[in-house]
């Protein structure tokens, strides 16, 4: 794929995919036009090489895999990342009427975003809905996306704080929730009858919902020269996208090993779902995947020793503004190419050999490499890789490509990045 095509294929992705739910659809989608099926865990496999399938778990996970055409036992190329960004979630009963006739809706943040980048801007919803059923155990579950701007976070005039640019405090509960309607003498049970309005079905039909706000701002790509993207959800749909991309460039390509891509929700609050990094999701998914091929849990075993795994997540690229912030000898710039993310306390995976074997991997495919690496003096955060190693043992890096304005609602990388991260993926699944 041409460099600029990878971008235009990026912004398309980023715009269809506003929540974790309507990320991992458009991600099945394009899945299925490449061939992939879609399995279901509580069916037999029976795989053979070069079969192209996916699983999906809680609407909000997808794992894809191409099976490789040597022994069951010869190991996985495992691209892992997460459809899932900081925000808002809508809670149940959320109308909340105002005195004026203003209605706003009751909302809870959602991981760690940036709250005062999302006042004053379009605003709107997505996510999932469950509608009822014939089985109470299966209800129907919809995904919905308002492609026009409902809401919006008005922020208090400067008139009545003067000293808001000196700091101001935020109250996630008082300060952040969203105006979506004036004069409105009807609040109670607005949302549901939207939703329903959009849907084409009775209000009464929806028992409950996974909805979150989201900017409606397009990705857009800016700069004098035109090589950075703007848009929100970046960390971490971009390493989504790059790992897409790669394993569907290479999907005709037979390997020995089995490809995978591992897209996992709710690493924002710590993996600790079904869905999540820390569950045993991946692992079910690999050893059925062995067995499904005739092979035993020794090949299993030999299997994930074998294996190697890139864990992507986006690290902290060099801010104009702030360089203090970053450690004094490992400076990622934007456009510099993808990070490898050491941490000496196993915040990450990286240890020398994982990060050795991604510089040649990087190396290989003609990409720079640059290395992120905390300030000693501010703590840093965990991702994928570190919890997935409490589950499966397996050898891998932790890596990402640079960002500045991590977790705002808009956040700004290169695109020269996205394609050097496009290209180093796709040489290790080439491998």
């Amino acid at each position: 794929m041409k460099e600029q095509n990878i971008i235009d294929d990026l912004c398309a992705f980023m715009d269809a995919s506003p929540v974790n739910f309507l990320a991992v659809d458009t991600t099945c989608r394009l899945l299925r036009k490449a061939g992939f099926e879609e399995l279901d865990m509580r069916a037999e496999w029976s795989l053979r090489s070069g079969d192209r399938r996916y699983v999906v778990k809680n609407g909000s996970a997808v794992f894809a895999f191409i099976v490789g055409d040597g022994m069951p036992s010869e190991g996985f190329h495992i691209i892992s990342a997460h459809s899932d960004s900081p925000g808002f979630r809508i809670k149940p009963n959320c109308e909340i009427a105002c005195e004026g006739g203003a209605v706003k809706l009751n909302t809870e943040v959602y991981g760690g975003p940036i709250l005062y980048t999302w006042f004053d801007r379009p605003l709107s919803i997505a996510g999932r809905v469950m509608l009822r059923s014939d089985n109470p155990l299966q209800p129907e579950a919809r995904m919905v996306m308002f492609r026009r701007p409902l809401m919006v976070i008005p922020h208090l005039a400067i008139h009545f704080n003067r000293a808001v640019n000196e700091g101001n405090k935020l109250s996630k509960q008082e300060d952040m929730l969203p105006v979506v309607a004036l004069g409105c003498k009807e609040s109670k049970g607005m949302i549901c009858r939207l939703v329903a309005e959009e849907l084409g079905v009775a209000p009464e039909s929806i028992i409950d919902y996974d909805l979150s706000l989201y900017n409606t701002a397009k990705a857009e790509i800016v700069g004098v020269d035109n090589n950075m993207i703007c848009s929100g959800r970046l960390d971490d749909l971009s390493m989504v996208h790059a790992g897409l991309t790669a394993l569907l460039s290479e999907a005709d390509r037979k390997t020995r090993n089995t490809r995978v891509l591992a897209v996992f929700d709710n690493e924002e609050t710590g993996s600790g779902t079904k869905q999540g990094a820390a569950s045993p999701v991946l692992e079910h998914i690999l050893r059925s995947l062995i067995y499904a091929q005739g092979g035993t849990e020794r090949d299993f075993m030999r299997a994930v020793a074998d294996s190697f795994m890139i864990s992507a997540d986006n690290a902290h690229g060099l801010h104009p503004n702030y360089v203090a912030k970053q450690d004094p000898t490992n400076h990622p710039v934007l456009g510099g190419g993808p990070c490898i993310k050491v941490n000496a306390n196993c915040k990450y995976m990286t240890d020398a050999d994982s990060a050795a074997v991604f510089a040649e991997i990087c190396r290989k495919a003609g990409v720079p490499v640059q290395y992120f690496v905390n300030h000693s003096d501010v703590a840093g955060g965990s991702t994928l890789g570190n919890i997935l190693t409490s589950q499966i043992p397996l050898r891998g890096v932790d890596m990402g490509a640079p960002l500045w304005a991590m977790h705002s609602c808009s956040e700004t990388a290169s695109c020269a990045d996205h394609v050097y991260t496009v290209k180093a993926f796709a040489e290790f699944y080439r491998m």
